[in-house]
């Protein structure tokens, strides 16, 4: 059997950034908190928490009301999905020291919804709306936002504004061609549109490269946490290529019998998947057969 992984395969620039900025903080002798679990990826989570670092949710945050005190001489890390503005601006009236680990990537999108909602055009969100990257992407539409998920919602959706003015964008992790037919439909709608691929290269690339190793594999599987969009899109591009497509967290998820008959075995990652998790799976399907760099 040959062994195939994806050279794309596990942490993204801004996942590895984020993380890499938690752990230098948990080293500095603060209380550290991060505000929602740092990634999507419960072995990373529960190794920070070992090193005393806490998730807090923006529900907690609420809930702390006007007390400036609740988090004084503490560091709260916002993770790479960001947050919205009225969130950052909680989290600036609290005692407490601030990193925010945002995706530049995201940030950059914050940035385009804000300037363009303050021009007058609804944004419009292509994305799942219950991910906390689009959720933060939605608190910098200064109340002019919509999400929007498929193909019907699309087809239904109208502007509000008397000019018809649309600034559409995407999760950074949305299935790039999706989001070009999404775009298209609404295109042909007539408005004043203004249309921003915010789907980051490094996503676009892994999808790519997970639908050229699927259509060239026997079997697939594809690492990631459950929580991780991401992870799950490279899954069902997989499985769309690939019939004998299998989505695992750990090596302890994978049943080694369902792919020791393969020829061929393609292996990818979403970019929350740390690089042990990959090897420890790499190594367990490959033992004598042939690995290729993809």
């Amino acid at each position: 059997m040959k062994v195939t992984l994806a050279k794309t395969a596990g942490f993204c620039f801004g996942v590895k950034r984020a993380v890499e900025m938690v752990y230098t903080e948990a080293q500095k002798g603060k209380q550290v908190y991060t505000l929602g679990p740092i990634i999507h990826n419960e072995e990373v989570v529960s190794d920070l928490e070992k090193k005393g670092v806490k998730v807090i949710s923006e529900e907690d945050l609420e809930k702390m009301g006007e007390d400036q005190d609740v988090l004084s001489g503490s560091t709260v890390v916002i993770r790479s999905h960001g947050v919205s503005e009225a969130v950052y601006r909680a989290l600036e009236e609290k005692n407490c020291g601030i990193v925010d680990s945002t995706c530049p990537f995201v940030k950059k999108i914050h940035d385009t919804v804000r300037k363009h909602a303050a021009q007058g055009y609804d944004i419009v969100i292509i994305g799942s709306r219950e991910h906390p990257e689009v959720q933060g992407i939605l608190g910098w539409c200064l109340g002019r936002g919509t999400v929007l998920e498929n193909e019907q919602e699309i087809s239904s959706y109208e502007p509000q504004n008397d000019g018809k003015k649309v600034c559409v964008v995407a999760q950074t992790t949305f299935n790039y061609k999706k989001f070009k037919d999404l775009v298209e439909i609404i295109s042909k709608k007539g408005y004043d549109i203004i249309a921003v691929n915010t789907i980051c290269n490094a996503t676009a690339e892994r999808q790519k490269e997970a639908q050229e190793l699927a259509a060239c594999s026997d079997a697939m599987i594809v690492i990631g946490g459950k929580n991780s969009s991401n992870s799950r899109k490279l899954y069902e591009i997989s499985k769309n290529q690939c019939e004998s497509t299998y989505f695992i967290q750990t090596l302890e998820d994978l049943d080694m019998e369902c792919v020791r008959s393969s020829e061929s075995l393609g292996i990818t990652a979403g970019a929350s998947t740390p690089k042990n998790i990959i090897q420890e799976v790499l190594e367990a399907c490959q033992k004598k057969e042939v690995l290729e760099n993809y």
